[in-house]
C-alpha cells in the first residue's frame, strides 16, 4: 500500500514560493504550517503501522490535518489574490 504524501508542497505545488514567503514572514502561518506537518507525520506513522492507535484517534487526526490544510490554503489564497 502506498501512502499518499500530504505535505503542503505536494498538495499545492503551484504555490511553492508563496508558502515559502508566508513561512518566512508570517508567524501565524509558520505556526500552523509546523502543526500541520506534525499531524501529517503522525498520521503517516499510524498508517504505516509504526504507531498503534484507535481508528477514532486516526480519524480525529485526519480531520485536524484537513482543518489545518484548509486554514493554510485560505491564507495562501489571500496572499496570492486568487
Amino acid at each position: 500500500m502506498t501512502i499518499e504524501k500530504h505535505d503542503l508542497h505536494h498538495e499545492f505545488p503551484e504555490h511553492h514560493d508563496t508558502i515559502h514567503e508566508l513561512k518566512m514572514n508570517n508567524a501565524h502561518f509558520a505556526r500552523l504550517f509546523d502543526q500541520y506537518h506534525e499531524v501529517d507525520h503522525e498520521v503517516h506513522r499510524i498508517e504505516n503501522g509504526s504507531e498503534n492507535t484507535s481508528d477514532a484517534y486516526l480519524e480525529d487526526k485526519k480531520k485536524l490535518r484537513l482543518k489545518l490544510k484548509d486554514e493554510l490554503y485560505q491564507m495562501i489564497k489571500s496572499q496570492t489574490g486568487s
